[in-house]
């Protein structure tokens, strides 16, 4: 009881000290300002109307006088008949509320307060965070949908690659191991998404620093193997070099061989200078994640760069070519041009502040889900499952089996008339050698 008076007292003390001709909207603010357990207890306790006998109202007519309302709005001296507006409680019995919003209450005709102010807008942050996390767990499922269906797209593709010898060019080799690298990476991702936990991540243990690492690697790889899509482009189209002169160990060396110093690298920084929570993540003022991520944004402009020249290309010299070869990289450039902003605008969106409202923030969550999760499916529709050369073997190949197999059926249905004279079946079955033909004009081992 005494400590009530006590802080009562101190809110009063405040008002009787403001100096003459202070306005409302100061005297509010003063008010605040008296402390949080003294103004707390008083809004809690009373719904109190304080005359400021320090100032005189300066309007027309009868005014309401400056009140604190029982959840703790102070309302300022208003004309009759008004509708104030002030912000929304920022916590309330523990709550935290939305400031943003506002609470309305109304000065009656007769000079008083309305009993209760409109608070309907003021909606508790605990409704938001529930709201996030429901974002956020769509999130996962979107992510877990989307590695699941490109890990399928791009096993497919894989084993196509690897059973169609007849199309096995340098330019069908570089599409092979770009799929192999986006393999690893989304089994890498399934990894982590089955081990890692919040007691893994504090534990520090060296086995999840390896599977970040893993991850990391094989990240880089699809950058640098796309970027080696860009330089079998580049150097076939804009440099007019024969691919016959390109070798399958120089790409071996830019995709898989590159990224490896760089992920050691990046680990023994990481080891020296933000070793906690498994290497996931950054600490404030560390920039050692930029000893990987440095490349692959590098390469990444490279290959723009590549693109844009090769576009050039297309659009001036080869535009009235209808050669095969010319097709081929047409298509190519096209499979390139789509899958590289894919590769980049996902990777820049690491860096892009969504914005404090919830449209944005959900926007950002849902796309980034979609695009990171989805590029392994991307990569084999284009790459493999759109490429020309791969359906035609395709055919090809199932064209063979049907043969193969109706030449079989008619043999067992003659050996089966035991009445039916002897008599040879003739057939040849075609061989690999003489129904496939390369796919790859140019194809530099």
């Amino acid at each position: 009881m005494r400590r009530k008076w006590i802080n009562i007292l101190s809110v009063w003390a405040v008002v009787c000290l403001l100096p003459l001709g202070s306005s409302a909207e100061l005297t509010c603010e003063v008010l605040m300002l008296a402390g949080n357990s003294s103004s707390q207890v008083l809004m809690a306790n009373w719904n109190i109307t304080l005359p400021n006998v320090s100032s005189t109202w300066r309007g027309s007519g009868p005014y309401c006088e400056i009140s604190i309302d029982g959840i703790g709005t102070c309302w300022p001296r208003s004309g009759v008949g008004q509708m104030v507006a002030r912000p929304c409680p920022e916590m309330f019995f523990g709550v935290r509320y939305n400031t943003t919003n506002n609470v309305y209450r109304k000065c009656l005709a007769n000079g008083t307060w309305a009993s209760k102010g409109n608070y309907s807008m003021c909606k508790a942050i605990l409704h938001e965070e529930k709201k996030g996390k429901m974002h956020y767990q769509i999130a996962v499922i979107i992510n877990f949908l989307g590695h699941c269906i490109s890990m399928v797209a791009l096993l497919i593709a894989f084993f196509l690659f690897l059973c169609l010898r007849s199309i096995r060019c340098l330019r069908n080799i570089i599409h092979w191991n770009l799929i192999t690298a986006f393999i690893l990476r989304n089994a890498t991702w399934f990894i982590m998404q089955l081990t890692m936990s919040p007691e893994v991540h504090e534990s520090n243990v060296i086995w999840c620093r390896m599977v970040i690492a893993c991850f990391n690697y094989f990240h880089s790889t699809n950058f640098f193997w796309m970027f080696g899509e860009g330089c079998y482009l580049h150097t076939a189209i804009v440099l007019t070099y024969s691919t016959d002169k390109l070798r399958k160990w120089m790409f071996i060396c830019i995709g898989w061989c590159i990224p490896f110093p760089i992920i050691v690298a990046w680990a023994i920084g990481k080891l020296y200078y933000d070793n906690e929570k498994c290497w996931f993540g950054k600490r404030p003022g560390v920039y050692t994640d930029y000893i990987y991520q440095g490349p692959m944004i590098l390469v990444l402009v490279i290959n723009f760069i590549f693109l844009f020249n090769i576009v050039r290309i297309l659009m001036t010299k080869l535009r009235a070519s209808t050669t095969s070869e010319t097709i081929q990289y047409r298509k190519a450039v096209k499979a390139t041009l789509v899958l590289l902003p894919l590769l980049g605008i996902t990777y820049m969106l690491f860096f892009v502040n969504p914005g404090e409202d919830e449209i944005s923030q959900s926007v950002f969550i849902y796309f980034n889900s979609f695009l990171e999760s989805f590029q392994g499916f991307f990569v084999s529709v284009f790459y493999c499952f759109l490429n020309s050369e791969v359906r035609s073997a395709v055919r090809k190949r199932f064209h063979r089996w049907q043969e193969q197999h109706s030449i079989r059926a008619r043999m067992t249905q003659a050996m089966s008339i035991p009445t039916s004279p002897s008599r040879g079946i003739v057939a040849e079955i075609p061989s690999d050698s003489a129904t496939s033909s390369r796919g790859c004009p140019l194809a530099g081992q």
